[in-house]
């Protein structure tokens, strides 16, 4: 029997973490670190690699599809819109669940100074490259999504939103001229867009291998229990919050708006999402997200070719509803009051922060750096949070990638782009 995709990146996850744990049990951290880490950063730059290029030419052929400047802005619209919805509420059921629980209360004196003292150097390099962005003035933001150089943007992951402005202008004028003159183009990019589909294909044959390394390198790399033991509830807090985002919100969007079932939904994306939590990078799991919204959830091309890039950009409900518990929890545990204003600042500034994050491993905690300063929290209180982090970078980027994809879900529905006899396989 064929396994299906997603039982096979399961099985190399579970073989990962325990080959990761008997190494280090037996002491043998260095052949992990030297023999089989370096296998699972050939797996995600593979898929970073093809990310770009993939990002360019289905967003033109999508685009080239649409023959009507009016769809792109009803698509457009409806997009952002949503986006913006499902970030509000991620950060606003972060708040509610900080309040309720109060994680910081949870953390002695002795585990805060611990925490402080060890990972202080971390902490400052985080607060020294949100220092750079902040002194760069309010519009930079602005300024940075318009490239000066697209090719040299290319070459740049993290300027993914350079190249969705200008792939948007291309294919904006491909709809503008005349179809004659526009069809050796748009049969070009059709072209490459199936050969990158099939190097997507070749790569992921490889993804059992590459998660299998990326585990064991995450196991022998994550702090002694010790540490954690102390932010074990701060950590339980921000896992229920995503998973009420994850298998509450979103499967109650799709269903009353796009009226697609839990297991048909979940089905679809379940590779994409077991690649999410093992790389930790919305950007790395794209070209994965995009083939099983397409091909296996039914949502049309032209509408999971502009949707979902932009989600991987600018659409980060997990990240954000992190920042909303991290906030708190960092205030709670230096015995800050946060007042029902700053805390409703903090939605504001979190959901605003979350579209500036780069879709890379730990992006969100440079981010959250202005959240506190905003809301008047010491921003060296991020070493509170540090020894637990990658665990839950890996769960928050399992809640992005699903917000994308039941957000394109959503939208295709709308502008009657979803096919509904579409099954999973």
């Amino acid at each position: 029997m064929k396994l299906a995709l997603h039982w096979k990146i399961l099985i190399g996850m579970v073989l990962g973490l325990l080959f990761g744990l008997l190494m280090k049990n037996l002491q043998l951290v260095e052949i992990v670190s030297d023999w089989i880490k370096p296998f699972g950063t050939i797996f995600i730059n593979l898929l970073k690699m093809i990310a770009v290029p993939l990002i360019v030419v289905s967003l033109i052929t999508g685009l080239a599809d649409l023959k009507d400047i009016s769809k792109l802005s009803k698509l457009g619209g409806r997009t952002v819109a949503l986006y913006l919805f499902t970030t509000v509420t991620a950060v606003s059921i972060g708040l509610v669940l900080a309040n309720v629980i109060k994680p910081g209360n949870y953390i002695n004196e002795v585990s805060r100074d611990t925490l402080l003292e060890s990972f202080t150097g971390d902490a400052n390099a985080k607060i020294e490259l949100a220092a750079s962005a902040k002194n760069q003035g309010p519009l930079q933001p602005l300024v940075d999504v318009v490239p000066d150089n697209f090719f040299a943007a290319l070459t740049d992951n993290a300027s993914m939103l350079q190249v969705i402005l200008f792939t948007i202008l291309l294919g904006i004028g491909i709809i503008l001229i005349d179809e004659q003159k526009s069809k050796p183009v748009v049969d070009f990019f059709k072209g490459l867009n199936d050969v990158i589909l099939k190097i997507i294909d070749i790569i992921m044959l490889a993804a059992p291998i590459g998660v299998f390394a990326l585990m064991a390198s995450l196991m022998v790399e994550i702090p002694d229990f010790t540490t954690l033991g102390a932010l074990v509830v701060y950590g339980l807090t921000v896992v229920i919050g995503l998973l009420i985002m994850a298998y509450i919100v979103y499967p109650t969007l799709l269903y009353s708006f796009a009226k697609v079932g839990p297991k048909r939904f979940f089905s679809a994306i379940a590779p994409a999402q077991l690649l999410a939590f093992s790389t930790s990078s919305s950007a790395a799991t794209l070209p994965v997200t995009l083939e099983r919204v397409t091909e296996h959830l039914g949502v049309d091309e032209e509408v999971s070719s502009f949707v979902l890039p932009l989600g991987a950009t600018v659409n980060m409900d997990g990240t954000s509803l992190y920042q909303a518990v991290a906030a708190v929890f960092i205030a709670q545990a230096m015995g800050i009051h946060l007042d029902l204003t700053t805390q409703l600042m903090i939605v504001v500034t979190a959901t605003l922060a979350s579209i500036g994050s780069a879709a890379v491993p730990s992006a969100g905690m440079v981010m959250l750096v202005i959240v506190l300063g905003q809301a008047g929290i010491p921003e060296a209180g991020l070493a509170l949070i540090f020894a637990i982090d990658r665990p839950l970078d890996m769960c928050r980027t399992v809640v992005n990638v699903t917000s994308d994809a039941a957000v394109s879900a959503i939208v295709a529905k709308s502008v009657g782009k979803l096919n509904d006899e579409k099954t999973t396989s």
